[in-house]
C-alpha cells in the first residue's frame, strides 16, 4: 500500500518504493509489436557483453541505480537460451529508510520467440522474495513459484514473454511515429496483452550526450497500484532511433510525484 507523503522519512520511503515499482512496470508494459515484422531478422540489436546503467530519481533526489545486461547464450531446459539480467539497488542514503536489492534473470529461446524461464531474488529491508516462472510450451502453461510455494498454473497466450525479456524482444522492431504495438506478457499470475504507442521522434539531451529517440507510451489499463489511483498517470520511455533501440530515459508522473531513470553508462 502506498503511504501518504508527510514527513521527510515517509516521503523518501514512498519515493523509493515507487521508483522500483515504476521501473518494473515499464519493463512489463512497454509492449512489443505482434503483427509487424522484426527489423533485421536474426540480426539482433544487442549481444553478450552489453551493459546499460541507469540512475533512478524521485524528483531531483537520487534513489539508486539499475543495470540491464546481456549475458552469453547458455543451455536452459535443454534449449539454447538468451540470458538477460536486471539488477537494482538503493543508494546508501536511501538504504537507511528503505533498502532494496533486486536481481532478475530472464531466459528466452535464441530466436526470441517466447520466454523459457524467469527468476527473481528480491530483498526489501528484511522481506525476501525468491520467485520463478516456469514456462511449459507443450501444455501452454506457466507456473509461478515463490519460496518453494507453487501457484496453480495459468494459461499462456502463444508468444508470451516475461516482464524482462519482452523488453529485449521490443528492441528488434522497426519503429515509426504513431505506431500501435502489442504483445502478450505474463508475470506468472496472469497473462495479458501489453500495449504501447510510439508517440513521436524527439531529440533529447542527457548527461552522457544528445540522442535522436522515439518516445513511447505504454497503456496503463492493466497496471494497478499508484498508477490506477492517479488521474492522468503516464509513463514515457525514450529509445534511440537507430537499429540498437537502446533505452536512454524513462519518466513517470503520478499523484505522489515524478520518477525517472536516465542512462549514465553504456558498455
Amino acid at each position: 500500500m502506498i503511504e501518504k507523503l508527510s514527513s521527510n522519512g515517509q516521503s523518501c520511503t514512498s519515493a523509493v518504493k515507487l521508483v522500483f515499482i515504476f521501473i518494473m512496470v515499464v519493463l512489463i508494459m512497454t509492449g512489443v509489436l505482434w503483427r509487424n515484422q522484426r527489423a533485421n531478422g536474426n540480426d539482433l540489436p544487442f549481444y553478450p557483453g552489453e551493459k546499460l546503467t541507469f540512475e533512478l530519481k524521485w524528483g531531483f533526489i537520487p534513489a539508486g541505480r539499475a543495470t540491464l545486461e546481456v549475458l552469453p547464450v547458455e543451455t536452459v531446459k535443454n534449449v539454447q537460451a538468451q540470458h538477460f539480467v536486471l539488477t537494482a539497488r538503493t543508494n546508501s542514503f536511501v538504504d537507511v529508510f528503505y533498502k532494496v536489492r533486486e536481481r532478475i534473470d530472464a531466459y528466452t529461446d535464441v530466436g526470441m520467440n517466447h520466454s523459457i524461464l524467469y527468476k527473481e531474488v528480491h530483498l526489501v529491508n528484511k522481506t525476501r522474495r525468491d520467485a520463478a516462472i516456469n514456462f511449459d510450451w507443450e501444455k501452454y502453461k506457466a507456473q509461478y513459484t515463490n519460496l518453494g510455494e507453487k501457484n496453480p498454473p495459468i494459461a499462456l497466450i502463444p508468444g508470451s514473454f516475461d516482464p524482462l525479456s519482452i523488453f529485449y524482444y521490443a528492441r528488434q522492431l522497426e519503429l515509426q511515429e504513431n505506431l500501435e504495438i502489442e504483445r502478450p506478457v505474463t508475470d506468472g499470475k496472469k497473462c495479458v496483452i501489453g500495449q504501447a504507442t510510439v508517440v513521436k521522434k524527439e531529440k533529447i539531451k542527457l548527461g552522457i550526450g544528445t540522442f535522436d529517440t522515439y518516445l513511447m507510451e505504454p497503456d496503463l489499463k492493466e497496471v494497478g497500484g499508484v498508477f490506477k489511483k492517479s488521474k492522468n498517470a503516464k509513463i514515457r520511455l525514450w529509445v534511440t532511433a537507430d537499429r540498437r533501440r537502446i533505452p536512454v530515459k524513462i519518466k513517470s508522473k503520478v499523484v505522489v510525484g515524478s520518477f525517472s531513470g536516465e542512462l549514465i553508462a553504456l558498455e
